[in-house]
């Protein structure tokens, strides 16, 4: 009778380890499938944000747009009416420097870029347009300050400065450049010995 009691006693103690340790276990993996729950969201919710900054970065980068010429009347040097609407280059580079005769930072420049230029036009087909700021006392010598320099641009005269203040550019030297569909995507407005060559690598930049 006393081996009944026992036995049955120790059965009602292990069936109460069973039962905890069962109950245990139950609440270990509700903890667990509550975490990986919790967890997962947390991946969703980065995955989500991660999607919605992607596409916003490629909208603007998409909508991203550029400046184009105003458009204004200038001058060749025969005197001829040239609006800059007319500039182009077949969907080929386009540089656009503006200069002075007086200014020796612009002639410098000028006449650096001028050492290179056949080999720019010949591997990116670039076109350099180098306008004029000379005003009524000195632009009678930009025809001459030219040809006495063999230099092979393109060159326009803005006697008034019109076009000049059109581009808010404050003073020279400037020099800008045009991607295929005229827009401006590159500018600076002095120059150093030397920094012809980041205008170059900027032009192949474009006809990569």
């Amino acid at each position: 009778m006393l081996i009944l009691e026992l036995n049955l006693h120790g059965n009602k103690k292990l069936n109460f380890c069973c039962y905890f340790i069962s109950l245990l276990y139950l609440c270990t993996l509700k903890f667990v499938f509550f975490e990986i729950l919790f967890i997962m969201k947390k991946i969703v919710f980065i995955l989500s944000l991660i999607l919605s900054v992607s596409v916003i970065y490629a909208q603007e980068t998409k909508e991203k747009k550029y400046p184009t010429l105003p458009s204004v009347d200038l001058k060749t040097l025969d005197g001829t009416v040239f609006n800059t609407s007319e500039i182009a280059n077949d969907g080929k580079p386009v540089i656009i420097s503006l200069w002075a005769t007086w200014c020796k930072p612009c002639v410098a420049e000028l006449l650096a870029i001028a050492d290179v230029y056949d080999d720019w036009v010949e591997e990116t087909g670039v076109k350099l347009y180098a306008i004029s700021v000379d005003d009524t006392r000195t632009a009678a010598k930009v025809a001459p300050f030219v040809n006495g320099r063999g230099w092979e641009y393109v060159v326009l005269q803005d006697i008034n400065s019109d076009f000049k203040r059109a581009m808010n550019v404050p003073d020279v030297p400037y020099l800008c450049i045009l991607n295929g569909k005229g827009e401006i995507v590159w500018q600076h407005s002095s120059y150093a010995p030397g920094s012809e060559e980041e205008v170059y690598q900027e032009i192949l930049k474009l006809v990569k």
